[in-house]
């Protein structure tokens, strides 16, 4: 039996529908291909994009404006960032400088992210720059985002372990998130980039969190590599957290982590969630189809850990 809550309604162009409780970010066109061997074509990142919109998830992250010699996966973005499926989503971008900020504004997305790692060599080896100068870019990038009416995600990265100089101290933590959030992103996330965290150090950074600036503009980005994603996901929500980045099948990874593995699965995700009663306004039977046509153009079976519960059980979520 699933554990139900009160549901919140509200009213979109007339029509009365259930309102989200939880914002899931869907980065599997992004983060998830990013690391993949195989690259997909156009057309194929196209047609993905086309069917993760048709889930339902509120927002979409499309692909990144980086250099095609650093990320080849991501070739492209602009063309595609042109061609979006007309559905009511925020779709959104990596970019990793201003000159990325201006490819992206260029190609209409008015919805960026941008990555800043807690540690010095992860962003040196990230970005080549050190962590002055990687706030001071967020600093103006975030600046200038407000005059051109963008909404930019400010990423922490390896906020709980770093894969050159080892565990982050949560003061530490604590301190970028107060300096980032005097810059004003739209939502500062708190990413454990390389699947290092536990869920105790998570919900104990998290609840300092928003104890301190409030649920609104946090959110949590969760790898799997020590299985304990989903863990670290259900301790956030504990800790007030809303908002959430997964990826379909749990597709994903990190070039410039060493040891990162795949993002957390959006259908595990949704399953906790709706299982909780935290509605997030995800179709679990459209969402298990992206993850059949990811399996198919990787060349390799995707999924969450509920997967094949999933895949014999959706009707309980029609």
């Amino acid at each position: 039996m699933f554990l139900l809550q009160a549901v919140n309604y509200q009213a979109i162009n007339g029509v009365i529908m259930k309102a989200i409780d939880v914002v899931i970010k869907e980065v599997a066109a992004r983060d998830g291909l990013q690391a993949q061997p195989k690259h997909l074509t156009l057309a194929q990142r196209r047609e993905l994009i086309a069917q993760l919109a048709a889930t339902g998830v509120p927002e979409l992250e499309i692909g990144s404006f980086v250099s095609p010699k650093a990320v080849p996966q991501m070739a492209g973005t602009d063309q595609l960032a042109r061609d979006l499926p007309s559905r009511a989503i925020d779709y959104s971008a990596l970019v990793p400088n201003l000159r990325g900020y201006e490819l992206a504004i260029s190609a209409g997305i008015k919805t960026l992210a941008i990555a800043i790692a807690a540690t010095e060599q992860m962003n040196q080896n990230n970005i080549r720059m050190g962590l002055d100068q990687t706030f001071a870019m967020a600093e103006d990038m975030l600046s200038r985002a407000q005059t051109d009416g963008v909404a930019i995600h400010a990423y922490l990265a390896v906020a709980f372990e770093c894969p050159y100089e080892g565990k982050v101290k949560p003061d530490q933590v604590v301190s970028q998130v107060q300096q980032l959030m005097g810059f004003e992103p739209a939502r500062l996330v708190i990413a454990d980039t390389i699947g290092a965290a536990n869920p105790s150090e998570v919900e104990a950074l998290m609840t300092r969190l928003v104890s301190e600036f409030g649920t609104e503009r946090l959110g949590c980005h969760f790898h799997d590599t020590r299985a304990m994603a989903m863990a670290n996901v259900y301790a956030s929500l504990s800790a007030g957290i809303r908002q959430f980045d997964s990826s379909a099948g749990g597709l994903g990874g990190c070039p410039f982590a060493p040891g990162a593995k795949g993002n957390v699965a959006t259908e595990d995700v949704v399953l906790l969630c709706e299982s909780m009663g935290y509605h997030t306004g995800i179709d679990i039977p459209a969402l298990l189809g992206c993850v059949a046509t990811l399996s198919d153009m990787i060349g390799t079976p995707q999924g969450g850990r509920g997967h094949y519960w999933l895949a014999n059980n959706a009707e309980l979520f029609s």
